[in-house]
């Protein structure tokens, strides 16, 4: 099945306070231990929750809850939860956005460029305080939040982030105007709508496109548009950057790629296109080899491909990594999809008569 919401899917209004709470918290990348400890409850009641979430919105696993979190519009990059549509764009700051776009790429390492040609954004510090703005989609960032997303528990002794986006503005001007890409007003700093592209805006609306095109009937199209997406991860996510926010965005854009990912694997098995959905996963499980999520996905993918001794031995495989790295066994995910195997419950692995 499509992870993606549909008009057939209850929204998140169908849940709880404190299940949208954590629906929120999985969308952001948080693991199960993460989530209890920001929300102070037990793990225990953290999983507890998810799985009634998983129920009630009748969703398959952890990666169809984010990206039912994104599709419904409890989380948007950078901003948590979207409690009210974003302000309007100012009249004179669309008028500014004219002329050449500066490019920010944050599915990586931190990178800009105008015209083609690459920007120096300064030091890790100063590229945290753009990253931080680039993440969050357009909206307002108060000073207090720079401060506590790029410094945490750490705060500089002297106001420094004024420097940082004095120097950032004089870097990223509007084409050849004095106007910078980044404006301030009484409620602290924000990138001028239309006047800078980043890549992470870019995949959210690749990925929307790619969840309309299947919807329509057309899984070749959104197969194409999810690759489309993926290629826009180059490299280690926001590589280097310091602080909070970018620890936290790194596991949620990890999250985001491999939940995209699946969607593109689902429908490429819908396609009988078996060989490419597995080489997917094994890149990716390589980048990810202790990500319990890849290997069923993976295992899944040999077994609907025929090949039930390879889905085997990527568990045997997992099972020998995380004892060696982590000490510790598979995950109850990775166990009953091994039992699912021995079994041949075909129902349970999503086989079709089509893909035997």
């Amino acid at each position: 099945m499509p992870t993606t919401a549909t008009a057939r899917r209850p929204g998140a209004a169908v849940l709880g306070d404190q299940e949208r709470k954590v629906l929120h918290a999985v969308g952001c990348g948080l693991r199960d231990d993460e989530i209890a400890a920001a929300l102070a409850i037990s793990e225990d009641a953290a999983a507890g929750h998810l799985a009634r979430i998983l129920v009630k919105l009748g969703l398959r696993d952890r990666a169809a809850a984010i990206v039912h979190a994104f599709d419904c519009g409890l989380v948007a990059p950078g901003c948590g939860p979207r409690s009210q549509p974003s302000s309007p764009v100012r009249r004179g700051a669309a008028g500014r956005a004219a002329g050449p776009k500066v490019q920010i790429s944050v599915l990586g390492p931190l990178r800009a460029w105008q015209d083609g040609r690459a920007l120096d954004l300064g030091h890790l510090r100063q590229q945290a305080v753009l990253a931080a703005l680039a993440l969050h989609g357009g909206r307002t960032v108060s000073q207090q939040e720079l401060l506590d997303g790029v410094w945490g528990m750490e705060p500089p002794v002297t106001n420094v982030v004024p420097v940082h986006i004095y120097r950032l503005r004089k870097t990223l001007r509007i084409g050849d105007s004095p106007d910078s890409v980044i404006e301030h007003d009484r409620c602290g700093y924000r990138l001028v709508p239309g006047a800078a592209e980043v890549d992470l805006a870019r995949m959210e609306g690749l990925v929307t496109d790619a969840g309309t095109a299947h919807r329509a009937g057309d899984p070749g199209e959104a197969v194409r548009l999810c690759s489309r997406a993926l290629e826009l991860f180059r490299g280690e996510l926001l590589a280097g950057l310091p602080g909070p926010l970018a620890e936290l965005e790194r596991l949620r854009l990890a999250e985001r790629r491999i939940a995209v990912a699946q969607r593109k694997v689902e429908w490429q098995l819908r396609l009988g296109q078996y060989s490419e959905a597995v080489a997917e996963l094994f890149a990716l499980s390589a980048e990810h080899p202790l990500n319990e999520l890849l290997a069923a996905m993976l295992m899944r993918a040999l077994y609907r491909s025929g090949r039930q001794a390879d889905a085997l031995a990527v568990f045997a495989r997992a099972r020998r990594r995380l004892a060696d790295d982590l000490g510790v066994p598979p995950s109850r995910m990775l166990r009953q999809t091994c039992q699912m195997i021995l079994r041949g419950d075909e129902a349970g692995l999503g086989v079709t008569g089509a893909a035997r």
